[in-house]
Order: C-alpha cells, then sequence, then structure tokens
C-alpha cells in the first residue's frame, strides 16, 4: 500500500525528549473528517494541537491507498450540496480549504442509478428533475411523488436551519419554524412514504439511498433519510484525486496553523487524573511515551472510547448502560478491483449503481444480516462506483477501477476477530470465497468482468476495524436508529472534564456530517457557535468540473489526464504481461 505525501511531523523516536515536558492544548485521537475539522478550527484560534493517528496515513475513512499505482477510496464515494451557499461548500469555504480542493460532478441526468430486481431506474439531481422523472415512469402516482419529495425538502431544510438560530426570541419560534420535522420525528422512513407512495417500485427507488445511512425503512428515521435525500439534492460530486485530496487540503490547512500530524501512533490509554471526578489530562501511546495536554478529543467511537482508551473502572454507571445498549452501524465487505475494460462500453458512467435483488428493502436488509453469508449464489445488494469514470484524471486510458460493497453481519466474522495481524488460512479461505461470491454479484452488473480484473482486494469487517478501528467495523458509527441520532446522540461534551468527542457518532455521519461534528466540537471547546467558525469567505471557491463533459476542462486538468496517459503508453504498465 503506497503513502500519500501528507503534512506529518517526523517519527516519535525523534521527539521522545522533546515531547517529555511539552503540553499541548489539545490532543485529537483520529484523524477522520471530524478530527482534522476540529483540529483545524483550534489551531486557527490559537490553540497548539496534535493529532494522534494510528494508521500509517492520515484521514481515516477518508483516506486514499495504492494497490500497484491505482487508487482506491474506502469511504468517499460521493459528497452532496457542494454549491455556492450551501451547506458543504460553506463547511470547506469555512475551514480554509475550498481553494485546495476540486470536484468532479457526476452525471447530474442519474448521478443514482436505481437498478431493484430487473427494473433500471434513473435519479437526476434536483428535486424537480426527480419529480418530472418518477412522475413520467409512474403517472398515477404524480400527485404522491410531488407531496413526498415537498415533505422531504421542507423536513432536510429544517434540520440545517436549527444550529443557526440565535438569540432568545428566535429559540422560541423554532417549534413554528420546524414545524414538519416535529410532526414526523418520530415516525419511521416506511410509515411517511407509505401515506404518499403506493408502488413498492417506486418506494424502493425513493429509498434506495438508505444505504447511506444503513437502515432499513422500517427501522429508519424519516427526518434522518430526510437529510440524506437532502444532501444529495443538487446531486452527487466526487473529489478530484479522492478522499485523500481531501485530507491533505486538510492535513495542509491544519500545519498552516502550526498544528501537528503523526501518524502510525497508536493511543493506548487516555490519562486520567483526580478521584471520583475524573479529568483528561494526556494519552499514553502503544510505546509508552506520555503525552499531556489541557484537553482531549477523541475522533474514536463512544466505545472505543470509553471501555478501550478510558476504562469501564473510570466511567459512571449511567454511562456504562448507555455503553452496553448501543448499537452500532452495519459492517460491510469492499471489494476493489483493477479492470482492463472499457467501462463506458460494459455501460457504466460517473453516477453510482445501487443494485437490489427486490423492491422490498426490509427483507432485503434482513437478507444482508444472515450470520451465513456463504449463502446463496450472489449477494442481495451492492453499491457499484467506477472511480475512474467519476474522476477521469485517474484514468490512464486502459485501467479502470471499481469498488463495489455490500453490508453484512460482523457476526459473520467473530471467530476471526482475535486473530492479530498474522491472519489464520481459514481466514484466508473464507474471504476468498467472499471475494469470488462479490465477483459474481458484480457480473450482474458488468457481465464479462471476471476475466477482466488484474488485481483484486476485499476490504473485510476485520479490516475495518484494524485500520479505522471502528467497533466492529461499522461503516456509520452508531446505529442511526431513532433513540441513538439528534437529541439522543453522544455529545461533543463528555461526563469527563475536558474529554470531548467527534465524528459519526455524535453529530452526524458521512463525510460532511463527520466534519461538521468537529466543528461543533471545537465551537464547544472554544465557547462560541458553530457559524462563528465557518463562515462563508468569497475568497474561497471550490472549483467544480463536469466528469461526463471533457469540453470546458482547464489545462492543468489536461495536463494530468495527458501525463497518465503518457506514462501508460510509455510501458510503465503494471500488469504488463511479459513473454
Amino acid at each position: 500500500m503506497e503513502k500519500e505525501n501528507y503534512a506529518e511531523v517526523s517519527p516519535v523516536e525523534n521527539q521522545n525528549d522533546l515531547n517529555k515536558n511539552k503540553k499541548y492544548d489539545t490532543i485529537i485521537i483520529g484523524s477522520g473528517a471530524g478530527g482534522l475539522s476540529a483540529a483545524i478550527c483550534l489551531a486557527r484560534s490559537g490553540q497548539k494541537v496534535l493529532v494522534l493517528e494510528q494508521h500509517d496515513v492520515p484521514g481515516g475513512w477518508c483516506h486514499s491507498f495504492y494497490l500497484n499505482g491505482y487508487r482506491f477510496t474506502p469511504g468517499v464515494h460521493y459528497i452532496g450540496l457542494l454549491n455556492k451557499g450551501e451547506s458543504t461548500n460553506t463547511l470547506y469555504e469555512g475551514l480554509g480549504i475550498a481553494n485546495d480542493v476540486s470536484f468532479f460532478r457526476m452525471n447530474p441526468k442519474a448521478y443514482e442509478h436505481c437498478w431493484v430486481g430487473n427494473e433500471r431506474i434513473d435519479m437526476p439531481a434536483g428535486y424537480d428533475n426527480i419529480k418530472e422523472a418518477l412522475a413520467k415512469l409512474f403517472p398515477e402516482e404524480k400527485k404522491g411523488i410531488a407531496s413526498y419529495l415537498k415533505l422531504v425538502s421542507a423536513v432536510s431544510y429544517e434540520l440545517q436551519l436549527i444550529p443557526k438560530v440565535k438569540g432568545f426570541w428566535a429559540h422560541l419560534t423554532i417549534p413554528f419554524r420546524t414545524k414538519n420535522m416535529g410532526k414526523y420525528s418520530v415516525f419511521s422512513l416506511r410509515k411517511v412514504i407509505k401515506k404518499h407512495i403506493k408502488s413498492p417500485l417506486l418506494k424502493a427507488v425513493l429509498n434506495i439511498q438508505i444505504g447511506d445511512h444503513g437502515l432499513p425503512p422500517s427501522k429508519a428515521s424519516f427526518p434522518l433519510h430526510a437529510a440524506v435525500m437532502g444532501h444529495y439534492s443538487s446531486g452527487g460530486y466526487y473529489p478530484v484525486g479522492g478522499g485523500g485530496a481531501l485530507v491533505k487540503a486538510m492535513t495542509n490547512a491544519l500545519k498552516k496553523h502550526n498544528g501537528e500530524i503523526r501518524t502510525s501512533q497508536k493511543v493506548n490509554q487516555i490519562l486520567l487524573e483526580g478521584g471520583k471526578k475524573k479529568k483528561a489530562i494526556g494519552v499514553q501511546l502503544e510505546n509508552g511515551e506520555k503525552i499531556l495536554a489541557k484537553r482531549i478529543i477523541s475522533n474514536a467511537d463512544p466505545s472505543k472510547t470509553f471501555l478501550e482508551l478510558v476504562g469501564k473502572e473510570n466511567i459512571s454507571n449511567k454511562l456504562n448502560k448507555r455503553l452496553g445498549k448501543t448499537k452500532y452501524s452495519c459492517t460491510s465487505l469492499m471489494l476493489f478491483v483493477t479492470v482492463d475494460m472499457d467501462m463506458r462500453k460494459a455501460g457504466l458512467d460517473s453516477g453510482n449503481i445501487w443494485m437490489m435483488q427486490h423492491e422490498d428493502l426490509d427483507t432485503l436488509f434482513e437478507e444482508t444480516q444472515k450470520i451465513d453469508i456463504l449463502e446463496g449464489d450472489v449477494f442481495p445488494g451492492m453499491f457499484i462506483s467506477c472511480t475512474t469514470l467519476k474522476d477521469p484524471i485517474s484514468f490512464d486510458g486502459r485501467y479502470h477501477t471499481i469498488e463495489a460493497i455490500t453490508y453484512i453481519n460482523h457476526k459473520s466474522f467473530d471467530k476471526f476477530k482475535n486473530e492479530g495481524d498474522t491472519r489464520s488460512k481459514e481466514y484466508l479461505d473464507f474471504k476468498d470465497q467472499l471475494t469470488k461470491k462479490m465477483i459474481r454479484t458484480l457480473e450482474k452488473v458488468v457481465p464479462g468482468i471476471d476475466n477482466k480484473i488484474v488485481q483484486k482486494e476485499l476490504g473485510t469487517p476485520i479490516t475495518n476495524e484494524y485500520y479505522i478501528n471502528s467497533t466492529n467495523g461499522c461503516v456509520y458509527g452508531t446505529e442511526k436508529s431513532f433513540w441513538q441520532i439528534g437529541p439522543f446522540a453522544y455529545k461533543a461534551k463528555s461526563e469527563i472534564e475536558n474529554l470531548y468527542l467527534c465524528g459519526a457518532s455524535v453529530l452526524s455521519h458521512g463525510v460532511a456530517g463527520a466534519g461538521y461534528s468537529g466543528v461543533e466540537t471545537a465551537a464547544k471547546i472554544l465557547k462560541c457557535r458553530q457559524e462563528d467558525l465557518i463562515q462563508p469567505d468569497d475568497s474561497q471557491n471550490i472549483r467544480i468540473y463536469e466528469a461526463e463533459d471533457d469540453s470546458d476542462y482547464p489545462e492543468w486538468i489536461r495536463k494530468k489526464i495527458k501525463v497518465k496517459r503518457d506514462r501508460l503508453a510509455s510501458g510503465v504498465d503494471a500488469f504488463a504481461k511479459t513473454e
């Protein structure tokens, strides 16, 4: 696995003497989007900040890795709300990284391809376009489609409005400003859509993005799903350079404000002092080194933070009981393949493909959670993303990269959890069988692809836990069920003095949601509001280009594409067959 060139501090063994008496204002455990966002905000305010990352590259789920020179990003497949004035754009402007990141807009006519059974239905960008496209296919549902999308839009808007409310009188009007969210806050997605839509197929299409939060319609909170649909209401965008490009922009911004980041630094313990009332004072690394700080932020999930880093003996009975009841999101199998095949001729474009065997998404989700995942010839559902079509710069003119994902139950891997770094033959054989099943499933979308694969790698829940340190290899932090989101989610400020949380289990999940969680945590520490830290900035502008239309590409993009293709043409081919 090849490293990206990130801004890093020199290895810890060269800093032991320096750190003996060095005290930071804030140490952040984990360098996911939440940890890096918090780090930038705090360092910019003048704090001395240190970010510690157990992996050899920063980024958490956002990091990129390379196999024989071909890039993959396990946790960034598309991002929404990137137009000027929209929330993700404002986040990146406010963090001061907008000028350093570029995006390709995925196919606006079909940024989501819904393959449900034998049906093929495209989801275009924009509520009006969705309404028009689906009304043509389901004319008898035209009124219900309009009313449902109007409600989704209203609830999504109201959710974004809450953090911006200022002042006593404004807070008094929240119930009137957020009447739709309040009315539907306790309703499941299935219950709400049932009131508007009759067709099971149309329900499946409108609910296809349950994969972005990992819960079936019967368990998903309607406001949560509305927030996800709202996030992609303007379409989907993919970062030029993959998720690693976002990480690089954030680490460079952190370095600009004199923040530090150290990789391959696993934290074993959060150091505490005090009797009944505990206070966080630093961390101890796996190598025994202790580093002190005025406060600690954990970007790890709550169970990893409190049960492993803090210790069960140091938390209250109340918190211990809550942790015992906390459920984590589903986990995944991720297949990373490089293929010697023309993906456009095979029918793919920059849009995602959500393939579901049938239209009953509740039953389908149950099928994905069976313990025996080798049962059956193919998986019941799969998400497919061709990253070389999403990011044309990464395409060398011959080899395409594909990321295919299916959700599974982490218990399928329970017997391999304690193996350590050396994998058993049983695990490797199991992984090989699953890889073959993933490829058979992928063949349903791209017939003949099996014979065109030149390299492949499968990520499992064990992989997720090893690299990301997520409980059970979960992909979205805590399960996003009603009693674990919004006012019931874990808060930024913990019961232990000077210990804070950020990340997918705190405010929201996803790349942008986790990023905002870091800003929220920094705001709690700095005793200000979230929006005080991420003001719109007209000097910052995200560059957006069309993945499906190269006519307006600037010279720098054309040069990068040419360099990539010239390199392959000159004979630098990792998969060239020798006679």
